[in-house]
């Protein structure tokens, strides 16, 4: 899992390398298209969280035929709800973008990348519920190969559709279109051959399977959903002081998920071996195993935050080649990725909380993250002191966001250990 979210996340950065030849005014399209992405993001993640949880328990009881109609219910219900979400963003596209304060000028540039991201965005989904089925079934080698296999197409298409063909900035979209619609026709055949797949749901009892699935789905989706509303205002306070500083802000969330791909592996790793260990009653092993994923995301993530302090100078150069972008994705480098420790252990806390069958308690660390957190900070930064104030209170934000996730964790173990003896 960890080559597949790094093949990801480096395709998504080399996008931004790309697209940041073009100029200011598509760099500040696609950073505009963030909040959107991770709204996206958000809505497959939380189903597919619901999807590994109900899939693996049903075959953990030995019955199969169900859970192949699960995983066909999971594709046609995902695939629906994230085409309506879809449907609406284009629908109030010119609302969003006033809403995060994007300059008039940049409206037509920005509609006509999205005319095509939507697409590639909606494939990008269906192909991930591929992968969250393959996952349930105990196979992380089928995602992995196609999360490098796509991120492969895509990075060499992209050059060829923005530059050679002339397409420009949609050319990128396409390039994601081409790429994630390989990966669909393998993935979906790959899962009908080994029967894990099945679109009969007429033996399903429909009723009950939806409400099951949306009774985890719901506080996860919700947990997940919270990233982006905060990114678009965010991305509105930032919008504030100008295009370039969007522009950078877009670079360097994009570096922010490159950074934190080691995190994101551990939140699909970790998971499944935290319900083995407490479906046997081993709740000390679990709390072992939490102790050692936290000590290790702190080390890993500070060694990363310096890495980039050291080579901010030079990486802020090769992306973009405006003066602007160049001084504030500086700036950047300089102070919020020493926060990304912070930001790791909340998002493990999120993803352990779930496994411990507490999704409620993953929902309010995600809450406060970004609503007590993360926002305040970012928001009193940018009033005291501009767009340095800014980036430092981010910094503030992530690491208040990681003390107060790890205190709510330790609270819901303490009663969940009362609870089991």
């Amino acid at each position: 899992m960890l080559i597949g979210v790094l093949s990801l996340m480096s395709f998504q950065l080399i996008d931004s390398i790309f697209i940041g030849q073009l100029g200011r005014d598509p760099l500040a399209a696609q950073g505009f298209t963030v909040p959107m992405q991770q709204l996206i993001i958000g809505l497959q993640v939380g189903l597919g969280i619901a999807t590994t949880a109900i899939i693996s328990r049903t075959l953990g009881a030995g019955n199969t035929d169900r859970a192949r109609r699960l995983g066909g219910l999971v594709v046609l219900l995902g695939g629906a709800l994230v085409f309506v979400v879809l449907a609406l963003i284009w629908a109030l596209r010119r609302t969003i973008l006033d809403w995060l304060g994007a300059e008039p000028s940049l409206v037509p540039l920005v509609s006509s990348y999205w005319l095509v991201w939507l697409g590639a965005a909606w494939l990008g989904a269906v192909l991930y519920f591929g992968y969250s089925l393959s996952r349930s079934h105990g196979d992380t080698r089928l995602p992995g190969f196609l999360m490098v296999l796509t991120s492969l197409i895509n990075i060499g298409l992209d050059p060829l559709y923005i530059f050679v063909f002339g397409w420009g900035l949609p050319g990128a979209a396409f390039a994601t279109v081409t790429a994630f619609g390989t990966g669909c026709l393998i993935v979906y055949p790959a899962l009908l051959k080994r029967g894990w797949l099945h679109f009969g749901l007429g033996d399903l009892r429909l009723f009950r399977a939806v409400r099951e699935l949306f009774g985890i789905m719901a506080p996860a989706m919700t947990s997940q959903l919270m990233p982006p509303l905060a990114a678009s205002l965010a991305t509105a306070i930032v919008a504030g002081f100008g295009s370039a500083a969007v522009g950078a802000w877009g670079l360097g969330t994009r570096l922010e998920f490159f950074s934190i791909v080691v995190v994101l592996a551990l939140t699909m790793a970790m998971p499944p071996m935290i319900g083995h260990m407490l479906g046997a009653g081993h709740l000390q092993r679990v709390r072992e195993l939490i102790r050692i994923g936290v000590r290790f995301v702190i080390v890993w993530q500070l060694a990363i935050g310096l890495i980039w302090l050291a080579l901010s100078g030079i990486v802020s150069e090769i992306f973009t080649a405006d003066p602007s972008v160049t001084s504030t994705l500086h700036d950047y480098l300089l102070r919020v990725p020493l926060s990304y420790s912070g930001l790791g252990v909340c998002m493990l806390m999120v993803s352990v909380c779930n496994a411990l069958g507490l999704p409620m308690r993953a929902l309010l660390i995600s809450v406060l993250r970004l609503f007590a957190c993360y926002l305040p900070s970012l928001w009193l930064g940018s009033r005291i002191a501009g767009i340095p104030g800014l980036l430092t209170g981010a910094l503030i934000g992530n690491l208040l966001a990681g003390v107060q996730a790890y205190l709510l964790y330790r609270w819901g173990m303490g009663r969940l250990q009362i609870k089991n003896t």
